[in-house]
């Protein structure tokens, strides 16, 4: 039988890569790496041989996809942003028989979902950026799976319930990882540069700090309430899927851990980050 041995909340903001290069911004994003680091070196310590990361810059418009590949081997450079990262080597293991499980449960639910092994399907900065500083010796199996930018809060947490019954299935120790932003508003164009370390508006801020609030303080049946909301007046990443699924794996308005805090909240390009990890409950440990 299958274990959850870790599920935390991280950032994967492209100036963290920038933050290890030569030049003005190094060491900008000093604390989130070495928030990422412990993350890593907690899920080793735990015995983790897979990461399920819920990626959301790998965006679906139609159903849930898993990228089910044995090996994950390619050279990456950002679409978006590709003076920021690019040149990024990365050989990971895979996990098909996981990823099939996976697919088989939230079917079994009632939703559509594929795994694909295509040659040149890679992986996302979403995850590649956690894995560098989570997984250097390339010891843990890497399933990412895809946020779809159409789904509901609802539709996410039954895919984290899905995702439970999945691991509970297999014979895997699986570290999740919900890989994206708190409030996810850029600034305009004109002024984006200037916002390298800020957050696009002070409500945004204020909103994501209440949030770490409730994380903290095991409030977590009223942030589910409000979590639809929250990612529609805080324009939420990727729908704010990963938060959802992570969430619905949890155990949702039942779930009462305290989430520990392991690096300052901070802006970058006007979203909000932070790296949350989240005790697991017994139900599911």
């Amino acid at each position: 039988m299958g274990e959850l041995v870790m599920a935390a909340k991280i950032t994967h903001v492209p100036s963290i890569w920038l933050s290890i290069q030569p030049g003005k911004h190094f060491g900008i994003r000093r604390k989130a790496e070495l928030a990422l680091e412990e993350i890593g070196r907690r899920a080793h310590e735990r015995g983790a041989d897979t990461f399920l990361v819920a990626d959301t810059h790998w965006l679906n418009s139609i159903g849930f996809h898993l990228n089910g590949k044995e090996r994950h081997h390619a050279t990456y450079v950002s679409h978006e942003l590709p003076h920021f990262i690019h040149d990024l080597a990365y050989d990971y293991p895979g996990d098909p028989e996981l990823a099939e499980l996976v697919r088989e449960e939230i079917v079994a639910g009632g939703q559509k979902a594929r795994v694909h092994d295509y040659n040149d399907l890679g992986l996302e900065y979403a995850t590649l950026v956690p894995m560098y500083f989570m997984n250097k010796d390339s010891s843990i199996r890497v399933l990412p799976i895809g946020c779809n930018m159409y789904s509901t809060i609802e539709e996410n947490r039954r895919i984290g319930e899905a995702l439970m019954r999945a691991i509970a299935r297999s014979d895997r120790k699986v570290a999740f990882l919900a890989s994206g932003s708190l409030s996810h508003a850029f600034p305009a164009n004109e002024i984006a540069e200037s916002m390298l370390d800020d957050v696009s508006s002070e409500i945004n801020r204020q909103v994501d700090i209440s949030v770490l609030d409730m994380w903290t303080q095991g409030r977590t049946a009223e942030f589910v309430e409000m979590l639809p909301d929250y990612n529609k007046r805080c324009t939420g990443e990727g729908a704010m899927a990963d938060t959802a699924m992570l969430f619905g794996l949890l155990g949702w308005e039942d779930y009462d851990g305290k989430g520990e805090q392991l690096c300052p909240y901070f802006g970058s390009s006007g979203t909000g980050q932070v790296v949350v990890d989240f005790p697991l409950p017994a139900k599911v440990s």
